[in-house]
């Protein structure tokens, strides 16, 4: 039997649950949103990868491939970040990984399995924290295994910031008038965390940290 993690939408983020499942696979698959050069030299470490680039990674990820088509352990593959983007023509392939919404999506379509992992990198708002393991038999045979995180009251951020300390930061700039870009690379935050704090500080006025973290789910 031979295992796959699939993951995507790390945004800057390794998740230690994470990295100790990755450890028992063969193989590792990202469907982009990897957002950091790091995650991805952490993950090769860890076993050889197959990546795709998601619209938050910039000019580092310049190299990615938009999309992948190969074959592991008799199993023919498709990634893309975006389902938008997968090709009408599904010929030759067994299984298509994608990513993007942040939520888990399993579906078959007669012998085609789709499937988004969802995302394991920062919390948006409730949604659960997800990633997969697939299991291929020797005869081609295959099974998936859905992977949620538990909900933990304190959730860090990106290079293991203290997640009320990030939302300080970024209240703090947003009312300096500084960009969510700016923000971001200052700060060595995921520029989608940033967006997101900032909608919800500036659509909730007088909203503290603590409140803001509410509505985020952590």
């Amino acid at each position: 039997m031979h295992r796959i993690g699939i993951i995507s939408d790390t945004h800057g983020l390794l998740r230690p649950e994470v990295e100790k499942t990755l450890r028992g696979c063969e193989r590792i698959l990202h469907g982009g949103d990897i957002n950091s050069p790091e995650i991805l030299r952490a993950l090769e470490e860890i076993a050889p990868t197959f990546a795709v680039r998601g619209n938050n990674d910039k000019e580092w990820a310049a190299d990615l491939p938009e999309t992948l088509s190969f074959e592991l352990y008799g199993v023919r593959f498709f990634m893309v970040h975006n389902k938008k983007h997968i090709p009408k023509d599904r010929e030759g392939m067994d299984i298509i990984i994608y990513g993007h919404s942040h939520k888990y999506e399993q579906k078959r379509n007669g012998g085609l399995l789709l499937l988004n992992p969802g995302s394991c990198g920062p919390r948006r708002f409730t949604q659960p924290i997800t990633f997969a393991v697939l299991e291929i038999g020797e005869e081609g045979s295959f099974r998936v295994e859905k992977i949620e995180i538990a909900h933990q009251m304190k959730e860090t951020g990106n290079n293991g910031q203290n997640m009320k300390k990030v939302v300080q930061t970024v209240m703090r700039d947003t009312d300096r008038g500084i960009s969510v870009i700016e923000i971001a690379a200052r700060h060595s935050i995921d520029e989608e965390l940033v967006r997101q704090i900032c909608r919800l500080y500036l659509t909730h006025p007088g909203v503290s940290a603590d409140g803001i973290l509410g509505k985020m789910g952590l």
